[in-house]
């Protein structure tokens, strides 16, 4: 252990004439290598990942590789073991890493220690979220105690460690519309019509926001939105004000319609979120189809939502996977005959609804019973629940 020690101390000395961001060792992270990053929070953004004040280019360059295995410790918290990663989609849902992005024609270079579709903010005890009306809709208080700012120690455990699932989970989109040109715009915009067991024509779809333009693809969901007739839009991700803030919102078909704006979380277990979503089903059961369902990407939290209202209804598991990976295709090009595609499905709703649900499988489970006990237990009243089985028939 001295030995340890003493290589990580002398290691972490010839580092710091290399990058400023590498500091003295952390001593009581065990590490097999001697790679340790000093770093602190510099900002927590709205779903609770923590920006850190170095750039993912000094931490690749002091060593560091995607698909390693690191151990991380926030603040006085225990030390915990993640892989770092490019992006979030390199963990399965709910599991924690460090996010290292540099994309050097967008002009990125940050870090994050995040969670995929979790709150490390608020896992981690450093801080607690307010929603506000205000945009951007949210804003972090430092919890009680916790000193500022608030330091993180990354120090490498196994180098290429998680190496093949990383290589398994890599998926790359472009928010470049040519870049598509097997989709059509609507495909393009992740828009579709969900036709599984139970659910009517043209009663129920799913898309990309019809107004963020952050993605290049609001326009091209707008215009399948207006195309397809929809009256009633349930926006998970923003809240009112960021809504209506958007470039061009005034402009949307989607502005004249019926819209509910949630401004939810991506964590699925949070209160939060279930609050969110119990609202947006009673939108559902007191307005009139065709209904829209989104967040940013449509995928996530419009996934979720989705695929719980598909299991209300009556749809099957392989109906709910199917609809669900169509966005993997239209975004990644992930096709069913390949070793990736039961990966997602797996490690997101298979695993997203199963937790919800509170059972290890969701094969061979009532499916509709089990979407009916849910949204009971998250507060949408069973007048609800057969009103909007009743508007989705």
């Amino acid at each position: 252990m001295i030995r340890k020690l003493f290589a990580l101390l002398l290691s972490c000395i010839l580092l710091l004439n290399v990058l400023p961001v590498l500091a003295e060792s952390a001593a009581e992270i065990p590490v097999e290598e001697t790679i340790v990053v000093n770093a602190n929070v510099a900002d927590i953004q709205k779903y609770g990942n923590l920006v850190l004040d170095i750039p993912a280019s000094a931490l690749l360059e002091a060593g560091f590789k995607y698909g390693d295995l690191v151990w991380v410790r926030i603040g006085d918290g225990d030390t915990d073991e993640m892989p770092l990663g490019s992006n979030f989609s390199d963990v399965d849902q709910g599991e924690p890493m460090v996010r290292a992005v540099l994309k050097a024609d967008a002009g990125e270079d940050y870090v994050l220690v995040a969670i995929n579709m979790g709150d490390m903010a608020t896992s981690s005890g450093i801080a607690t979220k307010e929603k506000i009306e205000a945009d951007p809709g949210y804003v972090w208080h430092y919890n009680e105690g916790i000193a500022q700012p608030v330091p993180v120690t990354i120090a490498l455990c196994e180098q290429g460690g998680y190496y093949d699932q990383w290589v398994i989970h890599q998926l790359v989109r472009s928010e470049k519309r040519e870049d598509y040109p097997e989709l059509t715009d609507a495909e393009f915009a992740n828009f579709r019509m969900i036709t599984t067991t139970g659910i009517g024509e043209g009663k129920l779809y799913r898309s990309s926001s019809p107004v963020n333009p952050e993605i290049n693809r609001n326009k091209y969901a707008d215009a399948a939105a207006k195309e397809a007739g929809v009256k009633t839009f349930v926006n998970l991700a923003d809240n009112d004000e960021t809504m209506r803030g958007y470039e061009g919102f005034a402009e949307s078909y989607y502005a004249g319609q019926k819209i509910v704006a949630l401004n939810m979380g991506v964590d699925f277990s949070a209160d939060e979120f279930k609050a969110g979503l119990a609202d947006g089903i009673r939108f559902i059961a007191a307005n009139e189809a065709p209904y829209l369902v989104h967040c940013n990407e449509g995928k996530d939290r419009a996934g979720f939502t989705s695929a719980m209202l598909e299991c209300l209804m009556g749809a099957t598991v392989d109906e709910v996977v199917a609809d669900y990976m169509v966005t993997f295709y239209n975004y990644y090009n992930v096709k069913p005959d390949e070793e990736r595609y039961s990966v997602i499905a797996n490690s997101n709703i298979k695993k997203s609804l199963a937790t919800a649900f509170g059972v290890n499988d969701i094969t061979g489970i009532d499916l509709a019973a089990a979407a009916e006990k849910y949204l009971l237990d998250i507060g949408v009243s069973a007048d609800d629940i057969a009103k909007v089985r009743e508007n989705l028939k």
